[in-house]
């Protein structure tokens, strides 16, 4: 039986939508938002409407029928912590991304507009969301973090760590819920998960302030360094903030986020752009070195993901000092659209079950 299947993933200023037929993906378009488009809404829930309008235009425009669709999955938001998997659309999800709990993020757009598409054709389709950044597997020891006034969150890129995680295992013949694996997603942020038998027992959180540098974000610093800053009167909590995140890591070092200019001036010869490309993937190796503890060194493959994983050198730099524990593989990019479409997939065929979201 064919499928068509919609995935949504908004980002603050594009929405980017494909159409599947059952696992092959057909059609996809990235649709840009001008800043003063965006301006205009005070929340970003709000925007649902402007944006739902504009993917139903594109998806006409390509000759597809919005009421052929045989689901739509979206992006899934900043709502309570919950564990992975797939989630249908009902009241309580779209409370909980109308006013989000842990704050706003485009993402909480992508069930809003999902269950707004649904129910305007009204032909049996389902709206879903898969595997938000705030899926939540965590051992209870892995939330202890020395205060119990900073308990350990887990926030993370839980939408494509789980779906190469799947990838590597259907390659080597298994299940993915019966392998220990480490996924390191290399991007904007780093985070790194600890996979046991299908579940992320301990994760770097990619937001707060744990894990290796990356391009924006300072990752762990010291504390006592973020203290004296905090009460210096010199910077504001937003300034301080934006230092962690928006504005650490490459862009504090080298005035860049581009991976990709970091690199070619490492590769021309320069030193300061090599010694910090350098610290990244060595806290990133730290990092795989602390997941391997967690999993007792019963690890069966090392896998490195997301945008930055095109640098083959970095995940040579990486691979070298890692290797030991487990075969390194990469997958470079990250794949959201698919792994969003092929949840849905899997629910039209019955090889999963959709979860309740309470």
């Amino acid at each position: 039986m064919k499928h068509l299947i919609l995935a949504i993933n908004p980002g603050s200023t594009s929405t980017k939508i494909s159409i599947f037929e059952n696992e092959t993906e057909v059609f996809t378009k990235t649709l840009r938002h001008q800043t003063e488009e965006i301006n205009q809404f005070e929340t970003v829930a709000s925007q649902y409407q402007f944006r739902k309008d504009i993917i139903v235009k594109e998806i006409e425009e390509a000759g597809y029928k919005v009421a052929d669709l045989t689901c739509v999955v979206g992006r899934g938001g900043l709502v309570k912590p919950i564990s992975s998997g797939i989630y249908e659309v009902n009241a309580e999800l779209l409370k909980d991304l109308h006013q989000p709990v842990m704050g706003e993020h485009a993402s909480n757009l992508g069930g809003i507009i999902a269950d707004d598409i649904v129910k305007s054709i009204n032909n049996g389709a389902k709206a879903y969301i898969a595997d938000p950044v705030v899926v939540d597997e965590l051992q209870d020891v892995a939330r202890i973090s020395g205060h119990p006034a900073f308990p350990r969150t887990s926030l993370f890129h839980a939408l494509n760590q789980k779906a190469i995680a799947r990838t590597f295992a259907k390659e080597n013949g298994k299940v993915y819920e019966d392998m220990n694996i480490i996924v390191a997603h290399l991007g904007g942020g780093v985070t790194v998960g600890a996979h046991e038998k299908g579940r992320v027992i301990d994760v770097t959180n990619g937001l707060d302030g744990e894990g290796p540098l990356s391009p924006e974000r300072s990752g762990a610093i010291p504390v006592s360094g973020v203290i004296d800053i905090c009460f210096s009167g010199t910077k504001t909590k937003t300034e301080v903030m934006k230092m962690l995140k928006g504005e650490g890591g490459f862009v504090a070092y080298l005035g860049t986020n581009d991976a990709r200019i970091v690199e070619d001036k490492k590769n021309e010869g320069d030193a300061e752009h090599a010694l910090v490309w350098e610290a990244m993937g060595y806290q990133i190796a730290k990092c795989i070195g602390e997941m391997a503890t967690v999993l007792k060194g019963d690890v069966e493959g090392i896998l490195i993901t997301g945008g930055i994983a095109y640098d083959r050198g970095l995940v040579k730099y990486i691979e070298d000092r890692v290797k030991f524990i487990a075969p390194v593989k990469a997958y470079p990019g990250e794949d959201e659209m698919a792994a969003l479409a092929l949840n849905g997939y899997r629910v039209l065929c019955g090889t999963t079950e959709p979860k309740e979201y309470k």
